[in-house]
């Protein structure tokens, strides 16, 4: 097993690589290890903070054939066998940052009902979460919404569009540029990681009155 000694800028720039099999062969060999690494270590704590014992799932991208992955991440979630379908909390990396999000996605069958619940909550959640925190709407485009835009006026339309689209999604979380010299520092990165998680675990519970 690999031990998460932090980021690099050649981590960063494995996404520069042209080509799909010279990508993934970087990808694997590179960052999926310290992914790994990073999210077995946080599992103990993501498990006892909310009371699911917490399982790893780091991304394959095996359904890509031509294109190269743009990002990659490590998932937790309460099953062994798969994430995408439950709330969970992923951290991983574009070309230009790191994120740290707590995730329900398109798969999720809850996302209706999630939407209202995020709505019905809408004033604690906005207190709750800090303001250098981010929301993003599509785990597949690098863009992050700033919490204070969010509490501005865009949290509504956020989350009817959770509610009546069908691709529609919601992350909220921390991106971190790759120039933070917080990502070299193993320590401080994983303490990072476990503070944005309790901080985001009340959406989490959320989750599961719906």
């Amino acid at each position: 097993m690999t031990t998460f000694d932090g980021f690099t800028q050649k981590d960063f720039d494995v996404f520069t690589i042209p080509g799909l099999e010279n990508r993934m062969e970087s990808l694997r060999g590179q960052i999926s290890p310290k992914l790994e690494a990073i999210a077995t270590d946080l599992a103990p704590d993501v498990t006892a903070m909310t009371g699911d014992e917490m399982f790893v799932h780091v991304a394959r991208h095996a359904r890509r054939k031509t294109n190269p992955p743009n990002d990659t991440w490590a998932a937790l979630a309460s099953n062994k066998r798969g994430y995408k379908k439950l709330p969970h909390f992923q951290v991983g990396l574009w070309e230009t940052h790191v994120f740290i999000w707590f995730a329900v996605i398109y798969e999720s069958p809850i996302k209706q009902e999630f939407a209202k619940a995020l709505k019905n909550n809408k004033e604690d959640i906005l207190k709750q979460v800090p303001d250098h925190y981010s929301w993003s709407i599509d785990h597949t485009k690098p863009d992050a919404i700033p919490h204070k835009e969010v509490k501005d006026g865009k949290f509504t339309s956020m989350m009817d569009r959770l509610e009546t689209v069908q691709k529609a999604e919601i992350l909220c979380g921390q991106t971190i540029s790759r120039d933070d010299a917080r990502l070299k520092d193993p320590d401080a990165f994983l303490d990072l990681c476990k503070e944005t998680f309790q901080t985001l675990e009340p959406l989490y519970r959320l989750t599961k009155t719906v």
